[in-house]
């Protein structure tokens, strides 16, 4: 079996919180807390989960626009937190990330030609003539004319700028994006072009990516693998079809149950959790989960919860469910 061509273990971050006059640390927002995965080359791994689960801020420490606090974080054998400026402006070639907002991600005192020229001249990957030959193909790679080089930002429709930031990620021919809610923004219509567009670009670049989204529907749409997040743990993590096809997490049956349907006469089982969710700050002990969980044992509010394959390739972190899922396949 080929090894991954990034993996993730035990990736923590933990923001810290100040009061007082000398701004003494009083606590922390636990919003990545020991996570673990990893991603095959050429395939989509899809983080999903309530907001303030985390899933950014994991996207981020993966790139280290973010730096984790814990962790090993490896990308095809290159150990990305043990990376000076040097290896890690190699690094950053390699890997690129698309944010939520294009227009908030984009220049705009820049044009679209001045922005790319500037990746292309810091990376030392064209100048000239060549420069102009490079950004009309980037251009073309993602659905624009090269008549869009001169614009600026504000000129464009939001799925415009969307394929502007897609292009800028493109530029210095990256092997892997996170991919940061890139359609979250968009309209529905121009988020299936969006979404088609990133797996055309998938296909034909051979790219891998870690797509970040809380719709599930997109994440059905484009993912191999989704890992379910909670509170800053993974708490399932599977091929997408099983996933979807059968849940084992108390919380990743509450997130598809609560997913609305496109039919108003179709009526389905909807699994609601028990009271509010937690403070990141001061998560549950044990199962994070377990004050509103409908399956919670005494054991779960003292144990830590580890993932546990039940299936190939299907990890929960769920003890009760795990055990009962392995009851019904003997």
């Amino acid at each position: 079996m080929s090894a991954p061509l990034l993996s993730v273990k035990n990736m923590t971050k933990h923001f810290p919180l100040k009061a007082g006059t000398f701004s003494r640390t009083v606590g922390a927002v636990r919003a990545v807390d020991g996570v673990t995965f990893n991603i095959m080359r050429g395939t989509t791994l899809s983080l999903v989960g309530e907001s303030g689960s985390g899933k950014t801020t994991a996207g981020r420490c993966l790139l280290r626009l973010i730096e984790p606090d814990e962790g090993d974080i490896y990308f095809d054998g290159i150990n990305v937190r043990a990376a000076d400026s040097r290896q890690l402006r190699m690094l950053r070639r390699r890997m690129q990330i698309i944010f939520q907002d294009p227009f908030g991600s984009l220049n705009p005192r820049m044009t679209v030609r001045s922005m790319l020229s500037e990746i292309l001249r810091f990376h030392r990957l064209a100048k000239g003539r060549d420069i102009r030959d490079r950004i009309a193909a980037l251009l073309d790679q993602v659905g624009l004319a090269e008549t869009a080089a001169d614009r600026y930002p504000h000129e464009f429709s939001g799925g415009q700028r969307q394929r502007i930031a897609i292009a800028r990620a493109l530029a210095v021919e990256p092997e892997f994006i996170v991919a940061d809610e890139p359609v979250s923004a968009l309209d529905v219509s121009i988020q299936a072009q969006i979404l088609n567009l990133l797996q055309e670009l998938r296909e034909r670049l051979g790219l891998t990516y870690l797509f970040i989204g809380h719709n599930l529907d997109v994440v059905r749409h484009i993912s191999d693998q989704v890992a379910v997040m909670y509170l800053g743990r993974i708490v399932e993590i599977a091929p997408a079809d099983a996933l979807f096809a059968g849940p084992v997490h108390p919380y990743t049956t509450t997130l598809l149950g609560a997913a609305p349907v496109p039919d108003p006469a179709q009526h389905k089982a909807r699994h609601l959790p028990q009271g509010e969710p937690p403070s990141p700050i001061e998560p549950p002990s044990g199962c994070p989960f377990h004050p509103r969980c409908e399956y919670a044992e005494e054991r779960c509010a003292h144990d830590t919860q580890q993932l546990v394959e039940v299936a190939p390739g299907h990890a929960v972190a769920c003890a009760v469910r795990s055990e009962q899922k392995a009851v019904t396949h003997r």
